[in-house]
């Protein structure tokens, strides 16, 4: 059983991956943000540091599914390396933050190394405006995430929102984050876990 949480900066995503692992008995295994040597210097200047700080997350992503997912019996995860590529390096690109050839080595990388990589059994997706995530980055107060540009942000939402109706390697829920707050309302946390025992994976664990 391995789940996997997507979606934007702000959307919840580590949050909601916590609270199915509590409530599932699934290992979760968050996004290496923190431990970016690049990260504060890439939102400071993302040109500059953008291919340096994709290909961290790269190859820590790699790191987490041979190591924590692959061979995982009950696992949760948040984000995949699959939005790594497909959103965030392809964003940097197409808005001229990653030069042609340091994209196309980047994609070398990845298109190498996905024949080795698990795809989830379910993709739980939260869609968020850029009011609901510019006012989640402010509840967290990550001093490096305060002055994210709005065009970042709504570049990686365009490319989420033609990534997840594209996507078919499994079944997918789509959680419409500005209307529900799972953190603070039971109902809409509840919500989720339905849909998510709609397709099987719920208490006892059937897959």
């Amino acid at each position: 059983m391995y789940l996997a949480v997507s979606g934007n900066i702000g959307s919840g995503k580590s949050t909601l991956t916590r609270m199915l692992a509590d409530r599932y008995g699934l290992r979760p295994v968050y996004e290496p943000y923190a431990e970016n040597p690049y990260l504060e210097d890439f939102y400071r200047d993302m040109r500059r540091y953008s291919f340096h700080s994709q290909v961290y997350f790269l190859s820590r992503r790699l790191e987490q599914h041979l190591n924590l997912v692959t061979g995982a019996r009950y696992v949760i995860q948040d984000r995949t390396v699959f939005e790594d590529a497909n959103i965030f390096a392809r964003n940097l690109f197409e808005s001229g933050q990653m030069e042609a050839r340091d994209w196309a080595t980047y994609r070398g990388l990845y298109e190498g190394i996905l024949p080795a990589l698990r795809v989830p059994d379910l993709l739980i997706h939260i869609d968020a405006s850029l009011p609901t995530l510019r006012g989640r980055i402010a509840q967290r107060g990550r001093a490096y995430e305060k002055d994210i540009p709005g065009e970042y942000l709504g570049g990686l939402n365009r490319l989420y929102d033609a990534w997840i109706q594209a996507f078919d390697a499994c079944p997918v829920v789509r959680v419409p984050g500005d209307q529900l707050d799972f953190v603070a309302d039971p109902a809409a946390f509840q919500w989720v876990c339905a849909r998510v025992q709609a397709y099987g994976f719920g208490l006892p664990l059937l897959r």
